[in-house]
C-alpha cells in the first residue's frame, strides 16, 4: 500500500463540533482525555479543538475548562464547524500539522480508551482515511424494542465475526483522515448534514485508501432531538416511526448489542 506521507504521522488533531452541548460535553471530553493517555500516544503532539457553533449555553466555557482550544462560530452548520475545527488544529500544530492525523467525533459521543491509538495504528500502516462505526447508548427515549429495531437495520449484511465488515456507514463521530488527503479532497464541505459522507466520497473519487472497519466503535447518544437536521438522530427517529414489521429482520448472529 502506498503511504500518503513519508514516515509516521507527526501529530494528532482531534475536532469536536458542538451546538448547545454543555450537558453532554464533559462526558465526551472525559472519554477523549482517557484516549489521549494511551501509551501508544506518548510523545506525539495532540491538539483538541471544540467548535462552539451558534451556542447560547455554556458549551465554550465547558470546553475551555477541559483544556480544549475553542473556536466560536455562528454558522449553525456542522460541515462548516468541522472544517473550522480542523483549520484551527492544523494552525496550532504548525509544521507538524502537515503530516497530522485528523480525527473527528461528536459532543454527544463517548470514545473507547484505545480509540486514538486505533486510528494512529492504521495511519501508521499507510491508510489515508479510517471510517468507523457507532453503537447506541441506551437512554430513556429508547425502549429495548426500539434499540433492537435500530440494531437490525444498522447491522444488516454484517458477516459473522470474526470476518471483517466493510460496512456502508459514514459517521463524523468516528472518522479519521490524513492531513494531506484531507486537503486534496477539499476538506469538510459546509453542509448542514452529510458533510462526512461527502468528504469520504471525495477521498474515494481521488483513489485514496480508505479503511471501513467495525473494530473500534464509539458510543453515541440515542436522543431523538438531534442537533444536526437530517443527521443520525433524525434517521433514528424515522426508523422508530416506521410501522411495526418494517425493520424487524433479526440481526445476524454475532452482531453486537447496541
Amino acid at each position: 500500500m502506498n503511504t500518503w506521507h513519508a514516515g509516521r504521522p507527526s501529530a494528532l488533531a482531534v475536532v469536536v463540533p458542538a451546538h448547545n452541548e454543555a450537558a453532554e460535553l464533559p462526558a465526551a471530553l472525559g472519554s477523549l482525555r482517557r484516549a489521549a493517555d494511551h501509551p501508544e500516544l506518548v510523545g506525539l503532539p495532540l491538539v483538541l479543538v471544540v467548535v462552539a457553533d451558534a451556542c447560547d449555553d455554556a458549551t465554550a466555557a465547558v470546553a475551555t475548562a477541559w483544556g480544549a482550544s475553542v473556536v466560536d462560530i455562528r454558522s449553525r452548520n456542522v460541515g462548516a464547524a468541522r472544517a473550522a475545527g480542523v483549520a484551527r488544529a492544523l494552525e496550532v500544530l504548525g509544521t507538524a500539522g502537515e503530516r497530522a492525523w485528523i480525527v473527528t467525533t461528536d459532543a454527544d459521543t463517548l470514545v473507547p480508551p484505545r480509540w486514538l491509538a486505533h486510528h494512529l495504528h492504521h495511519a501508521r500502516q499507510g491508510w489515508h482515511g479510517v471510517v468507523g462505526t457507532v453503537r447506541l447508548r441506551r437512554g430513556p427515549e429508547l425502549s429495548a424494542r426500539a434499540v433492537a429495531r435500530a440494531q437490525a437495520r444498522y447491522f444488516a449484511g454484517r458477516p459473522v465475526p470474526p470476518l471483517p465488515w466493510g460496512h456502508p456507514h459514514v459517521h463524523g463521530a468516528n472518522l479519521g483522515i490524513g492531513a494531506g488527503p484531507y486537503r486534496a479532497a477539499g476538506g469538510f464541505p459546509a453542509l448542514t448534514h452529510g458533510e462526512d459522507r461527502a468528504l469520504v466520497a471525495a477521498l474515494d473519487r481521488l483513489g485514496h485508501q480508505v479503511l471501513r472497519t467495525d473494530a473500534c466503535p464509539v458510543w453515541t447518544s440515542g436522543r431523538l432531538d438531534p442537533r444536526a437536521p437530517h443527521g443520525f438522530g433524525v434517521a433514528l427517529r424515522c426508523l422508530l416511526e416506521e410501522p411495526a414489521g418494517a425493520s424487524e429482520a433479526p440481526p445476524r448472529s454475532g452482531a453486537p448489542r447496541a
